[in-house]
């Protein structure tokens, strides 16, 4: 939110104040409280009629220091917050002359008495500021509305990351972003998965605790500021500095609670019936038969929508008509060796027959009257259920038991962003509070369901909404995007953000989920869907099964599940460290290479994991221009090699695309026919072109997500060592160059653990 009027100037009809000094302070239980007048105090008659600022900080997590600013304090400790992990850290104090310091181990605060400068340092590093006058007390002499705003300095040429799944350009430097969760499509300043927290290029991040709106001026007002503000008394936020921004990630995601690994599974191919798709019985097993017989391998199939009746959403009750025996069909689709996924929202329609009892029984949001809240968009009369209250959590849960346990394994947990503020909750939290938080109590209460039914390791929704803390739901995908390359970059960019804001899995609906998509967006879009964590078709009005899209979307199609499939012992690796560091799987280039200047900027190209760097193409020329750092980097799909540090431009058919591994890199791929195998066995090890005495260890784990197997591989002299552990069957491929040309070598391990050889002769 906007108050100033250039340097000077605040709004018309704002009033502003600013803290202006340290009045007093006291230190008690590893928690700092600072006084701060609203002016000077240079004798005792200028203590009356003004106001304070009271400012805490408190150590909440190792290096993490959390900073409260508060004008009136009456409610607002009632206020909702983020559930946060606290480990009780160490707050050591110290006071000088001309300012208080605190200190968190590596992190340390200076607060300037004088003029109440704050100065944030890691590893003696200044990485922020609140200058003088950077915070204040802004009310609205109109509205009686009031607000506290906070300014943290951005350094010169800093880069400012996150904020959620936004789909506006990648770095957030002049953007005015507004922290409320929206029903917008793709594409827009509006957002499905809103999250207050942003890390920036000098290695530090910022959460802010308030589930409400937040609004960020990133630069936006003051060009040197990133600004954030929030409605009411108090403001309060976290600084998350690190070595490195994967380091700040590790611990802003384990200040909100960490990630939660989905069942190894989930990585297959889902196929939708799309949404406004006519589909019945017959529909569905067709689909899924010519799948198998075409040889498209796939994982899940997922109901939308019409599974249950038109007007009736959700009654949880299959549409008979259409399905008559829907027990003996899933069964049918479980004889085939596929997972099942069922739409559902959070709002009851008038016309399903849960409504009345939901209405009776108090489940449903109450508007100011006392009455249930209904509206008519999305479905007529809908209400919405009320997961403040525990009876109403239970019941709606009941349905999603009796699905479960019919066969049903996950559930897509769709909107949760359309949530009315005039309205009252059971347990009387704020609407306002709720709009955005409503997401997390919805997608909790699917998940443990799933959870006590199938298992906490089986256990996954498919949601569209998220706010933060929400990374303990997965998966997410990114929503309403539009059938063109300028929404499937849109997509990318929003999902890189997303990653950056403390999320470890994505999806998005491959070729569109709006109607019109062609053939050649189909399978450009069918690489990037199936090189992303989460691969689904999914579509409005279409089918986006690959053989209405032409033979060649259909051998695209077969071409990079496989593929992913092959790449299961990786990715499924990938995937538990990502849980385990907090990490994205989709990483953009900043968070591997950040001491490369020239990747700051980059949201056409991303790093599937920590050794794959993938570019999709974005038009129907094929071309695509890749950066590549430093380095010798192989191409998976061709063997074209090429020496980093630089742009270079390729053309690629639909069969291929930048998929690169850099020089000093492990690769370990399998065979299956599904997302599911044994990943310890058949395994091909690729080694890329090993510098002299260097050494790689790659993990592998099983589809449990424990580690059982590993490979090292090390290079002296002239002989290559390849060491395994709990491996059977593995195949040794070296990749290199020898006088600048591509080479490689293939070696047998079959039953031993130890293999030497001399590549290069």
């Amino acid at each position: 939110m906007k108050f100033f009027e250039g340097n000077w100037g605040i709004k018309e009809k704002m009033k502003a104040d600013f803290p202006v000094e340290v009045f007093d302070w006291t230190f008690d239980h590893d928690q700092l409280m600072i006084y701060c007048p609203f002016r000077h105090i240079v004798d005792k008659g200028k203590t009356l009629n003004t106001g304070m600022m009271t400012i805490e900080f408190c150590a909440y997590q190792d290096e993490i220091i959390g900073i409260r600013m508060f004008h009136h304090q009456s409610g607002i400790e009632q206020r909702k917050k983020f559930p946060l992990v606290q480990n009780h850290a160490t707050l050591d104090f110290e006071e000088t002359d001309s300012m208080l310091i605190l200190r968190n181990q590596r992190t340390k605060i200076e607060i300037i008495k004088e003029d109440l400068t704050i100065k944030y340092y890691y590893d003696g590093n200044l990485k922020t500021e609140s200058r003088s006058k950077s915070k204040l007390y802004v009310e609205e002499t109109t509205s009686q509305k009031s607000y506290v705003a906070e300014q943290l300095s951005i350094g010169i040429d800093e880069k400012i990351y996150g904020f959620g799944e936004q789909f506006t350009e990648f770095v957030k430097n002049g953007q005015s972003i507004k922290i409320w969760n929206e029903d917008g499509g793709t594409g827009t300043e509006q957002a499905y998965k809103n999250i207050p927290f942003y890390v920036t290029s000098k290695q530090y991040g910022v959460f802010v605790n308030h589930p409400e709106n937040v609004e960020f001026e990133v630069g936006s007002e003051k060009a040197s500021n990133v600004q954030f503000s929030v409605e009411g008394e108090v403001l309060e936020y976290y600084f998350v500095p690190g070595t490195q921004i994967k380091d700040v990630l590790r611990k802003y995601t384990q200040l909100v609670g960490g990630g939660v690994l989905p069942p190894a599974w989930t990585f297959g191919l889902w196929l939708s019936t799309s949404f406004l798709t006519k589909y019945d019985e017959t529909t569905v097993l067709t689909f899924i038969d010519k799948m198998i017989e075409q040889d498209l391998p796939f994982d899940v199939f997922h109901f939308d929508c019409m599974w249950m009746k038109p007007f009736e959403w959700c009654n949880f009750t299959w549409d008979k008509q259409m399905f008559p025996d829907p027990a003996v069909l899933i069964q049918k689709i479980k004889q085939r060796n596929l997972k099942v996924c069922l739409w559902i929202n959070p709002y009851i329609a008038q016309k399903s027959p849960l409504f009345v009892e939901g209405d009776q029984k108090g489940f449903l949001l109450k508007n100011l009257q006392g009455n249930t809240w209904q509206c008519d968009k999305w479905q007529a009369g809908q209400g919405i259920v009320d997961f403040t209250n525990p009876a109403a959590k239970d019941w709606y849960q009941s349905y999603l038991r009796t699905l479960i346990r019919m066969g049903i394994d996950s559930f897509k947990t769709d909107f949760g962003e359309r949530i009315p503020t005039d309205v009252r909750y059971f347990d009387g939290s704020s609407p306002k509070a709720m709009h955005n938080y409503y997401t997390y109590l919805y997608n909790e209460a699917v998940f443990e369901v799933l959870q006590e039914e199938v298992g906490e390791s089986e256990a996954v929704v498919f949601a569209r909404s998220a706010t933060s803390g929400c990374q303990k739901f997965p998966v997410h995908w990114g929503g309403d995007c539009t059938p063109d390359y300028y929404s499937m970059h849109d997509s990318l960019r929003a999902g890189l953000s997303f990653g950056l804001s403390g999320f470890q899995f994505w999806s998005h609906d491959i070729g569109g989920f709006e109607s019109g998509c062609d053939p050649d967006i189909y399978k450009r879009w069918t690489q990037f869907g199936l090189l992303s964590s989460h691969s689904r078709y999914h579509g409005s009005k279409e089918y986006k099964v690959p053989w209405l899209y032409g033979e060649e979307a259909v051998a695209v199609t077969r071409r990079f599940s496989k593929l992913k499939i092959e790449l299961m012992p990786y990715i499924w690796k990938e995937a538990c460290l990502c849980v385990q560091q907090g990490l994205p799987f989709l990483r953009p280039m900043i968070l591997e290479f950040e001491n490369d200047p020239s990747v700051k900027n980059i949201d056409t190209q991303y790093m599937f994991g920590e050794r794959i760097l993938i570019a999709p193409i974005f038009n129907k020329e094929g071309k695509v221009w890749i950066y590549l750092p430093a380095g010798r980097w192989f191409n998976y799909l061709d063997n074209e090699v090429v020496e980093g540090n630089r742009w270079v431009q390729r053309t690629y058919d639909y069969f291929h695309l930048p998929m690169f591994i850099r020089q000093n890199s492990l690769l370990i791929t399998g065979q299956g026919r599904q997302a599911v195998y044994d990943y310890s066995k058949d395994l091909t090890i690729h080694v890329y072109e090993l510098s002299e005495d260097r050494s790689l260890e790659e993990a592998i784990y099983s589809p449990s997500g424990k580690k059982i197997g590993g490979v090292t591989v090390s290079y002296s002299g002239t002989e290559m060592l390849v060491q395994t552990k709990g491996l059977t069957n593995c195949s040794i491929v070296y990749h290199g160059t020898k006088a600048g040309q591509y080479f490689e070598r293939t070696y047998k391990m079959a039953e031993q653990s130890e293999l030497t050889v001399n590549p290069y002769q």
